[in-house]
């Protein structure tokens, strides 16, 4: 295979590893020269990774603003808990979709019975950016159980179509722009057409290797594709893949874990936390002793 990008592929985005406190995610958007592919903002990959007894996910309650975040887990499980008075244990399979608004705060930890055992986690969280009619929405969360979500079998490939539309199906998750989130399980040797149902594209190798258009695809590389093009994606091996999409949005500045069209806005959030008045950010239920500080 050659080392020269084919023309359907304008970029190659390999993950860097990032410690969140005990464990380590594989973070792909934003870098540098790609900010957003679509609404998509944010891509982390959790994991894979296995948990001692006493020892895992603890990430204290933190603020969000106009963005959105979906949270997909393939193994293991995470205790979501905000400040809607949400506490739902988010499991492998189901979609959940955490929308921030003017303002939302939330944790994400264990139960105390999870965390008594060896566990193992593997998931993606990613954000999405609001269009800006709906950056000041009210706050609100979803939650959709995996078997709401459609599901096919193409060239021996299984998909499933988290968000948005392709492949003849129709995801009953929410969107705000036009958005698109699909998950392949591939049979070594299969080969599968990337929808074109988005303006811009992404392929992110979870697990395994593939093939696109003569390029190879290491495993934790992100493929962003050339609006338009046709591509054609062979699993070398038994691989797990996401594809994701969407209409681009205008710009957005991303600082810590706020996202919004107005630095200023953002300025404002910065404020908001520092307080820790509980209006602009309400205090989580349950979880309301402790915060992650606005960094320096």
């Amino acid at each position: 295979m050659s080392d020269t990008l084919p023309d359907t592929i304008s970029l190659i985005i390999p993950a860097r590893e990032k410690d969140l406190g005990g464990f380590k995610v594989r973070r792909v958007l934003p870098v540098a020269r790609r900010r957003m592919v679509g609404p998509w903002i944010f891509f982390d990959h959790m994991g894979p990774a296995d948990f001692a007894p006493g020892i895992g996910i603890n990430v204290r309650p933190h603020p969000h603003i106009n963005l959105a975040t979906v949270t997909y887990l393939f193994k293991g499980n995470i205790l979501h808990r905000d400040s809607l008075g949400t506490r739902s244990v988010i499991v492998p399979g189901d979609v959940n979709l955490m929308v921030a608004g003017k303002g939302i705060t939330h944790s994400e930890r264990e139960e105390d019975s999870a965390i008594a055992k060896m566990r193992h986690l593997d998931g993606l969280q990613l954000w999405l950016a609001l269009p800006e009619a709906d950056e000041e929405m009210d706050a609100a969360f979803f939650h959709y159980d995996a078997n709401e979500i459609p599901q096919t079998e193409i060239n021996g490939a299984t998909v499933r179509v988290m968000m948005g539309q392709a492949f003849g199906l129709t995801s009953p998750v929410k969107t705000f722009a036009q958005t698109l989130y699909v998950e392949i399980k591939a049979q070594a040797g299969s080969a599968i057409d990337a929808p074109l149902s988005a303006e811009e594209r992404a392929i992110y190798a979870c697990d395994g290797a593939l093939e696109i258009d003569g390029h190879r695809l290491e495993q934790y590389e992100m493929a962003v594709l050339t609006p338009g093009a046709g591509v054609q994606i062979k699993a070398l091996d038994e691989a797990h893949f996401v594809i994701i999409g969407g209409e681009p949005l205008t710009e957005r500045h991303i600082y810590w874990n706020f996202v919004s069209s107005r630095p200023e806005r953002i300025e404002q959030a910065k404020v908001d936390w520092q307080s820790q008045d509980g209006i602009a950010f309400p205090k989580v239920p349950g979880d309301d002793q402790e915060f992650i500080p606005l960094p320096e």
